[in-house]
């Protein structure tokens, strides 16, 4: 990472001439995020809850790296449109320089003299003192137009180490927390499931609503801690990955279809949290929707987040705010395919899809109003 941080700094020492030094401020923010993340990987490793610390840590990794990928993103649209400015305008630049370099060539005094004489000498010295500003101001700029090409192409260049490290110590941190998950004990029940009730639901189960208002309607015995009210929660609450919304509330998809809830799109293997404090209804395959999580953050609500490779947790077990879930599936790029995403700017680098709905009174509500979807 030492080259990268260099041309970063050389980067923030052009940026007022550059006025253009946003995506290499973007790049170093994501450098020094995914450089805290390893740290963070190593304290975790003597952390009291493992479970919360390596979560913060995937967590700094995943927006450490898309926010680099954005970075990166950036530099490139950024030395596209100086190329293609350079391309346009290359015969008044090289007429600039062939000005420049005769200026450069010539003597003071011999420069000064005008051949017709003394009167036709002082125009001419008028006349270049009139020139000779506006000719300074573009050499400026064009010499910091160039100084920004070699800062963004070798910006460019040397992310590949910092992507090699942050995507190795993301993995690791996963691994880590599967692991830590299934060590824990310590998490309270506020009930226990009915195996032969909800093993019933699903095999007359034939839609993800059906069986989200048959869960409700078991409605077991609690017996546990309180949980914090869900309605405090409204407009507040993060989504459960890092990711975009791809289709709101009713929207209708290209294969015509409509659902009551928002599709995220995420990169693969993204963590997967409780946006709320939560007891698990339900965690496992359903129907064609992947692994499915129903989360109850209040009384009266369900969370119900589809389309995950992995879940964690057992029906009934109370989640704090944040904790993991799940993740979602897919197959982690590697430095070069990332940089090539990065490239292109197409979305490549979220290509799974996390499904999620919320459930009011046993029917599905926008989620909007009650997440921070921006």
């Amino acid at each position: 990472m030492m080259r990268l941080a260099a041309l970063l700094t050389a980067a923030l020492v052009a940026a007022p001439a550059l006025g253009q030094s946003d995506p290499a401020l973007l790049a170093r923010s994501a450098a020094n995020d995914l450089e805290r993340a390893q740290i963070a990987l190593q304290d975790a490793e003597g952390a009291r809850d493992r479970v919360a610390a390596l979560t913060q840590v995937i967590r700094a990794y995943e927006e450490g790296l898309q926010a680099l990928r954005e970075g990166l993103r950036r530099a490139r649209i950024r030395e596209t449109a100086i190329r293609q400015r350079f391309d346009a305008e290359s015969g008044r630049l090289s007429q600039l320089l062939g000005v420049l370099q005769a200026i450069q060539a010539t003597q003071g005094p011999a420069l000064l003299l005008h051949p017709s004489g003394p009167v036709d000498t002082a125009r001419a010295g008028m006349v270049l003192a009139e020139v000779t500003p506006a000719l300074r101001a573009e050499a400026e700029a064009l010499r910091a137009t160039l100084e920004e090409v070699a800062v963004l192409r070798g910006l460019q260049e040397s992310a590949l180490d910092t992507l090699q490290t942050g995507l190795a110590g993301v993995q690791r941190a996963r691994t880590d927390l599967a692991q830590a998950i299934s060590d824990r004990r310590d998490l309270p029940r506020r009930f226990l499931s009915d195996p032969e009730a909800l093993r019933r639901l699903i095999e007359s189960t034939e839609t993800l609503e059906g069986f989200a208002s048959g869960l409700a309607a078991l409605a077991p015995e609690e017996d546990g801690p309180l949980l914090p009210r869900f309605s405090d929660a409204r407009g507040q609450l993060p989504l459960p990955v890092t990711g975009r919304v791809l289709r709101r509330f009713g929207e209708t998809d290209a294969a015509g279809i409509t659902r009551p809830g928002l599709v995220i799109a995420a990169a693969p293997r993204a963590l997967v949290t409780t946006p709320w404090p939560a007891t698990i209804r339900y965690r496992g395959p359903l129907l064609d929707y992947g692994n499915v999580m129903i989360l109850e953050p209040g009384s009266d609500y369900l969370l119900v987040l589809a389309g995950m490779a992995e879940v964690y947790g057992a029906d009934g077990e109370v989640l704090p705010a944040g904790a993991p879930v799940g993740l979602m599936g897919g197959t982690p790029p590697d430095a070069a395919s990332f940089l090539a995403a990065s490239g292109t700017g197409t979305g490549t680098a979220l290509p799974e899809t996390l499904y999620m709905e919320l459930r009011e009174g046993g029917a599905p509500v926008d989620p909007a109003p009650w997440f921070t979807t921006e």
